[in-house]
């Protein structure tokens, strides 16, 4: 396993390098990964946009900061994502926001269908869901995951597999209308939590 996330760490993006990759494939018509088409493309569009807008909006709450700080040994936050995801897209900026609080933390991305040996250690339910984040110490042992969505939305998307059967379209709406009224809150609760079992851990 570290190995395979030793070689991921190399093909790694800053956050800044990965908003500029996703926007100049977009400058050629393309989304990321290898497999291309119409739809992914406007994905990627959607979400650019989206991202430039939670870059700006995004507030990280104090009880988050003053969590974040408490972060005293280097971590990476290694994240697998691809352009076209759309649960991507809604946490990639509020993860990076956190990140900045603390030069302890170290924000990686990396694209999925690039790193499928990485994805494949780190599956949701049998899937290769993203976006997942896995923090890692300077040593490369894994200090936890998150991923692909706050704990919150995995609930209301179970609920409504359990009555539905399949995620259509109407739901994935619904659900983009959820995270745009949550702004983030419910993914910085989930890191308060990993932080304070991770500091736990160091005392």
């Amino acid at each position: 396993m570290k190995e395979i996330i030793k070689q991921s760490l190399v093909n790694t993006y800053t956050y800044q390098e990965y908003r500029g990759l996703v926007k100049s494939l977009l400058d050629e018509g393309k989304s990321t990964g290898p497999n291309q088409s119409e739809e992914l493309t406007n994905y990627s569009m959607l979400n650019d946009r989206r991202m430039k807008r939670l870059d700006k909006t995004i507030k990280i709450t104090e009880e988050t900061t003053k969590e974040i700080q408490k972060v005293v040994t280097p971590q990476t936050w290694l994240v697998i994502t691809e352009g076209w995801c759309g649960d991507a897209a809604q946490n990639l900026p509020v993860l990076h926001k956190m990140a900045e609080l603390n030069k302890n933390i170290n924000l990686k991305l990396v694209l999925r269908d690039d790193n499928l040996a990485l994805m494949d250690l780190f599956l949701t339910n049998g899937g290769r869901a993203i976006p997942k984040l896995i923090a890692l110490d300077s040593n490369l042992n894994v200090i936890d995951t998150w991923g692909p969505r706050p704990s919150v939305a995995t609930k209301i998307v179970a609920n409504y597999k359990a009555a539905h059967g399949v995620l259509d379209a109407k739901f994935k709406q619904d659900l983009q209308v959820w995270y745009n009224k949550d702004k983030g809150v419910s993914t910085q609760e989930d890191f308060v939590k990993i932080i304070q079992k991770s500091t736990l851990k160091e005392v």
